[in-house]
């Protein structure tokens, strides 16, 4: 797997069939991104995101160069802290371990490149095999927001997570 910069013209096809239904889209963004999603309005998500929070857009590539998951990722030099969000794998791979690995190697960049200390994400309780994924890769459990946001008839909790630079984070390579 190798981790690349985001590349709209090239990318979107793959990330737009990722994101499914209206339930699935919300637990991935938390509805950030309006549902359905166009390539406009994830440029323009993602545009506010670099502007704001210095935000970078990240695919994961099988070796062959095929698209398989994708993560924003900032950085905050005042803590470094690092921080990942909108993370997703290719609905057709879930539960085969790429997340794991994606985040892994995500991980390794975060704490060698960026001098990140610790990098944190957030999942909705709507979601547990994320947040088992999430635990796989170095993910702890850091804060519980209850009731954090709503999904028609359904409450979720916002889980904080957070994996810090100690120990170093293996790489395990998936079999393709």
């Amino acid at each position: 797997m190798r981790i690349r910069p985001y590349i709209e013209g090239k990318d979107y096809v793959y990330l737009s069939k990722w994101t499914g239904d209206e339930r699935a889209h919300a637990l991935w963004c938390a509805n950030l991104i309006p549902f359905p999603m166009t390539k406009e309005n994830l440029r323009q998500t993602l545009e506010t995101g670099a502007r704001e929070w210095t935000d970078s857009a990240y695919i994961a590539t099988q070796d062959d160069g095929t698209p398989v998951g994708f993560f924003c990722y900032c950085v905050d030099v005042r803590d470094n802290t690092g921080f990942f969000k909108f993370v997703i794998v290719d609905s057709e791979k879930r539960g085969m371990g790429y997340g794991e690995e994606m985040l892994r190697l995500a991980l390794r960049y975060a704490f060698t490149m960026t001098g990140a200390e610790a990098v944190q994400l957030n999942v909705f309780s709507g979601n547990p095999a994320a947040r088992r994924c999430y635990e796989k890769a170095g993910f702890a459990e850091r804060e519980v927001v209850k009731g954090a946001f709503t999904w028609r008839d359904e409450v979720w909790d916002k889980c904080n997570m957070v994996a810090r630079k100690s120990p170093p984070h293996k790489i395990r390579q998936i079999k393709q």
